[in-house]
């Protein structure tokens, strides 16, 4: 009989392994991409009402918020909502980075559900979020992005430093699809906020904004679980619809690079399948061809040889006759009918050995059934060619393939491209030359993402690799292009070759994996 100890450990050992088997063959989470949700607190600011009475200028309180536009910001009506009971109040927007804040002004304002607009009263330069308009699964990660006050304080911030750009703060948790505020349509989740993060934006994984956080559960015991509310995207896009904003908006699914790039893996794999059993099948109908061919071959060399024989054979009897006949003539004394009688028979003579020796080989039956093969070739139709330009410039369109795409926050319409064979693209943008091909290196002024546009000839591939970038690096790259800029079209592949080279040095700059991956496939328009 087994002793105690040892069944009671292997219990415990059984049911150890029983709890986890759910979590072995549950299904993986999408992890973020800390570039992404990086990105997308750029486009994240400080909202703060500052009193300017005969005191002086006096810092009253501060939330969240983030921007829709380059001047517009999105945030909470409870934020700003002191503003209606003070005149001496003013509203201040605070970026995340750069070197000052701006003032702003209200410009739409809905307590109901929470949502005001602001415009800032000079110029921005905000960069704008993305608002994902797709479904929210239960149970998804989201992060909360905002300046609470608590971290604040914390830090030792005093009021001066609140109105200077500094980064917000993250924080990690998951949807509890399910449940609402009675008032207005809201998302339970678990992402922790604190005062000061009224306003501020809910991200996915891909770190588009999906609700704008509002309020937090109310505890009376520090055991109960806290959760937090975000105004939902129908209330926020129903909002800025009534403001007239047109926001950037996106519904495709967020996907990882790592799955992406092993779907491309796969994609390739079965490419190359599919290629070598196309190349198998064109070999199979090569074979059925020539050996339909040489069966035709031999036909003709055997008739041919036949044919040969036969000559040869009748020239000889001929021969033989007409010389016979000569004879008797020149014995009946017709000497003139005699010496035709005996020229044709030399002529046959000749004849004879000559369809001989000229009857075709049977060595020669592969030779003519490759020529018959050959003959069929130049019969085909020819395929249609490219819509092609005098200047032998090929137009195509390039239609988007979610597929092979990772879209986190832009546009994915159809792109029209006119290539030449010396990487010059729509006539007037020479692409660069390097070790991956046809590329081009673009960081445009205004601008927070850098692209690497490139182009394959071979299997008429366009993309784009995008990069969400701070400012500082933005910097960095258009100073690299300026003092390096791309030769006009038709340099010669030598320039080609030399923008390649200088945009590898700039691709340094670079985090290692983009944001964005668009991949388009092209074909030549109609």
């Amino acid at each position: 009989m087994a002793s105690p100890a040892p069944v009671k450990r292997f219990l415990v050992l059984a049911a150890l392994l029983l709890a986890a088997l759910p979590l072995a063959f549950a299904p993986t989470r999408l992890a973020a991409d800390p570039a992404d949700i990086a990105a997308a607190s750029r486009s994240v600011v400080r909202v703060v009402l500052i009193d300017r009475g005969l005191g002086g200028v006096t810092l009253v309180g501060h939330g969240s918020g983030f921007a829709v536009g380059p001047d517009l910001v999105l945030t909470n009506a409870h934020v700003v909502a002191p503003l209606a009971e003070d005149s001496s109040m003013s509203v201040g927007i605070v970026p995340s980075q750069g070197k000052s804040g701006y003032f702003a002004k209200i410009v739409a304002f809905s307590p109901k559900n929470d949502l005001a607009l602001l415009r800032l009263t000079e110029k921005g330069a905000l960069s704008p979020a993305t608002l994902f308009t797709g479904a929210v699964t239960d149970g998804e990660d989201v992060y909360a992005v905002g300046y609470p006050g608590n971290v604040d304080q914390a830090q030792g911030l005093n009021p001066a430093d609140l109105m200077s750009p500094v980064a917000p703060v993250k924080t990690r948790g998951a949807v509890s699809a399910g449940r609402s505020s009675k008032g207005f349509e809201t998302i339970l989740h678990t992402a922790p906020i604190g005062s000061g993060n009224s306003g501020g934006p809910l991200l996915d994984n891909c770190g588009r904004v999906i609700g704008t956080n509002s309020f937090g559960t109310v505890s009376d015991t520090s055991a109960d679980s806290e959760f937090y509310f975000a105004v939902s995207m129908r209330e926020m896009t129903r909002f800025l619809l009534n403001a007239g904003v047109t926001a950037r908006t996106t519904g495709e699914p967020c996907r990882s690079l790592a799955e992406l790039d092993a779907a491309e893996r796969e994609r390739q794999a079965g490419a190359r399948a599919q290629t070598e059993e196309q190349q198998r099948l064109e070999a199979d109908k090569r074979d059925a061809r020539l050996q339909a061919a040489t069966r035709q071959a031999e036909m003709e060399v055997i008739v041919s040889r036949e044919n040969h024989l036969a000559l040869a054979g009748l020239s000889l009897i001929l021969a033989i006759l007409c010389g016979a006949a000569a004879i008797w003539l020149a014995q009946q004394g017709r000497k003139r009918d005699s010496k035709i009688g005996s020229a044709l028979s030399a002529v046959l003579l000749i004849l004879s050995p000559a369809a001989w020796f000229t009857r075709p080989s049977i060595a020669g039956i592969d030779s003519r059934a490759k020529e018959i093969v050959a003959e069929q070739d130049e019969g085909a139709p020819a395929p249609a060619p490219a819509a092609t330009s005098p200047a032998g410039e090929t137009t195509m369109t390039c239609v988007f393939n979610p597929q092979r795409s990772r879209v986190t926050v832009s546009a994915t319409t159809d792109v029209p491209l006119t290539w030449r064979g010396d990487g010059c693209a729509n006539g007037r943008t020479q692409f660069g030359l390097g070790g991956e091909g046809w590329s081009r290196l673009v960081a445009p002024q205004g601008e927070d993402t850098a692209t690497i546009a490139s182009y394959d000839p071979a299997t008429h591939t366009y993309r784009e690799d995008r990069f969400l970038l701070d400012q500082d690096t933005m910097s960095k790259i258009r100073a690299d292009r300026a003092r390096d800029p791309a030769p006009a079209c038709g340099a010669g592949e030598e320039a080609a070759r030399r923008l390649g080279d200088s945009q590898a040095a700039s691709r340094a700059s670079l985090p290692a994996q983009p944001n964005e991956r668009l991949v388009y496939d092209c074909s030549p328009a109609r």
